[in-house]
């Protein structure tokens, strides 16, 4: 039998939106279970018990380090000196390079915020004592951090951005899917439309 050139763009229409539905599917599952999963744990916060796990270290700084932190940084920095990054490094295992530090006259305060927690580092600029603090709160915090992209840096970042392209190329190509069958499928428009009111009117009755 011949095909219409209907049948025809048909065809070609359904052979690539099923390709690009089912390649970002698969590039978005892992993230959507996360998200999804993550979702019901920030929704319920309150209920979810945390607790935290806090690590606290002490050093003291070498005197010609401490001789470093004498003077103010360079004009538009305000990181740490290489060596006394690099020193901390070594001692303390914490990484303080490239963070901004806030200088003060008696002291120079890191925070070193973290998803799942927190963390700074201060050191006495007369003596050189250092003190750092690590808060742990838990893989359920982490997550949820990850969720909001909070404390979690550039690549991070990216990542939530190209998830939300896949994210948006699942959705889009789905909808058109929805459309191509609709016709055999008579529920498929009342159930979108289902998905629509249903947000819609628990925000107009409910969300104040």
């Amino acid at each position: 039998m011949t095909k219409t050139p209907d049948q025809g763009r048909r065809g070609f229409w359904l052979k690539h939106l099923h390709r690009w539905h089912w390649i970002s599917s698969a590039l978005c599952l892992i993230g959507m279970m996360l998200f999804a999963v993550t979702g019901i744990t920030l929704n319920h916060a309150g209920s979810i018990e945390a607790k935290p796990r806090v690590t606290t270290q002490r050093a003291t700084l070498p005197t010609d380090l401490t001789a470093l932190l004498e003077a103010p940084p360079p004009a538009g920095s305000t990181a740490l000196p290489g060596a006394v990054a690099d020193w901390i490094g070594r001692t303390l295992a914490v990484d303080t390079a490239g963070h901004d530090a806030e200088w003060s006259a008696d002291e120079v305060y890191v925070p070193l915020p973290r998803p799942g927690g927190d963390a700074w580092l201060s050191i006495d600029r007369a003596g050189g004592e250092i003190e750092y603090e690590r808060t742990d709160r838990g893989w359920i915090s982490y997550l949820n951090d990850l969720h909001k992209g909070r404390n979690t840096g550039a690549a991070w970042s990216w990542f939530i951005d190209l998830f939300a392209g896949a994210c948006l190329v699942f959705c889009v190509t789905g909808l058109f899917l929805l459309h191509l069958h609709a016709g055999n499928r008579p529920t498929t428009w009342p159930v979108v439309g289902l998905g629509l009111v249903m947000p819609l009117l628990l925000a107009v009755l409910f969300i104040h």
